[in-house]
C-alpha cells in the first residue's frame, strides 16, 4: 500500500500563502508534500502528468483537464477589485491598443483577456505570449497582461524605464463593471473522487494569520504592511459566493463561446474532506 503523503501544488505568489500556510506552519505541517512555483501553469501541467495529487490551478484547467474535480468552496477570487491580475499600458486607453503581450504564467487570465476585448471592447488586438517583464512586454505591444506579485508590485502613474507612465486596469474591476459579477481565478483540483485533506479548514487557519503571512511577504513587495493586509484581507476573496459562481459558468461559456475552449463541462466537486 501506498503511505507517502498526498503531494500538491500550488504558486508562490502571496495571494495563495493563505490557502498553504497550513501545510508549511500551521496544523496540516507535514502531513502533505507541497511543491511551490511561481507560476500557477505549472500547477495546472503537474495535475496534468499526474504528478501530485491536487492543485491550485487557474479556473479554465477545470474544461481543459479532462476527469477533474472542484474542492468546493475554497478559491482565489475577487468579488470587485483584484488588484494583482491588470492590463498595464503606457499610458494609453485600452481601446487604442493595437496589440498586448499576455503573461503567460496563467491561461485564465490571458483568457480573460481576451473575452474583454473580443466581448466588451469590441475588438481584437494582436496577440503576444510573454514572460511577466513589464518594459520588455511593452517595449513590443501596447498593452500588457501581468499577474500575481510582478502586477501587485505596480501602481498606477509608476514610470517605465522608458520615462512613461504606467496605466493600469483591474480585470476584475473591468470584469465587474461588464456583467454585474465577481470573478474566480483558481481553486483546487484533483482527480480523485474525495481527499483526506481539508482544504476549508486550512484555509480558514490561514486566514487567521494574515499578519504573519504579511511579514513574510511585505520586504518582497513594495507595498506598505497596511496595503498589502487590505490586498489580503479585502481584495482578494478565498470563498465562492452567487455572484462569483455565476461569474464562473458566463466566464465558461464566453470561453467556449470565444473558441477558447471546445465545450463547458458543468461543475463537479469532490465529497467532503474525511478526519
Amino acid at each position: 500500500m501506498d503511505a507517502r503523503p498526498p503531494r500538491i501544488s500550488a504558486s508562490s505568489y502571496s495571494n495563495t500563502a493563505p490557502l498553504i500556510w497550513s501545510f508549511l506552519y500551521g496544523a496540516n505541517r507535514g502531513r502533505v508534500e507541497i511543491i511551490l512555483d511561481n507560476a500557477p501553469s505549472r500547477s495546472f501541467e503537474l495535475l496534468s502528468a499526474g504528478r501530485v495529487d491536487a492543485a491550485l490551478v487557474p479556473v479554465i484547467g477545470y474544461q481543459l483537464l479532462e476527469g477533474v474535480r472542484l474542492v468546493p468552496d475554497v478559491c482565489i477570487g475577487a468579488r470587485v477589485t483584484v488588484q494583482s491580475v491588470c492590463l498595464i499600458t503606457d499610458g494609453r486607453e485600452l481601446i487604442d491598443a493595437k496589440s498586448v503581450s499576455l503573461d503567460i504564467s496563467s491561461k485564465t487570465s490571458a483568457y480573460l483577456t481576451k473575452i474583454i476585448f473580443r466581448e466588451f471592447l469590441g475588438f481584437e488586438p494582436e496577440w503576444r505570449d510573454a514572460r511577466p517583464d513589464i518594459s520588455t512586454m511593452l517595449e513590443v505591444s501596447d498593452c500588457a497582461l501581468l499577474i500575481g506579485d510582478p502586477a501587485l508590485s505596480l501602481a498606477d502613474g509608476d514610470l517605465l524605464e522608458n520615462g512613461k507612465q504606467v496605466r493600469k486596469f483591474d480585470l476584475a474591476e473591468l470584469w465587474k463593471s461588464h456583467t454585474g459579477l465577481g470573478f474566480v481565478f483558481a481553486m483546487w483540483m484533483t482527480h480523485s473522487e474525495s481527499l483526506a485533506i481539508d482544504f476549508a479548514a486550512a484555509r480558514d487557519e490561514g486566514l487567521e494569520h494574515i499578519g504573519e503571512i504579511v511579514s513574510n511577504y511585505e520586504s518582497d513587495i513594495p507595498l506598505t504592511r497596511e496595503e498589502l493586509t487590505t490586498y489580503l484581507s479585502c481584495n482578494i476573496s478565498y470563498s465562492i459566493d452567487e455572484p462569483m459562481r455565476k461569474g464562473m459558468e458566463l466566464y465558461f461559456d464566453l470561453a467556449r463561446k470565444n473558441g477558447l475552449i471546445k465545450a463547458t463541462s458543468p461543475l463537479s466537486f469532490i465529497a467532503q474532506a474525511t478526519h
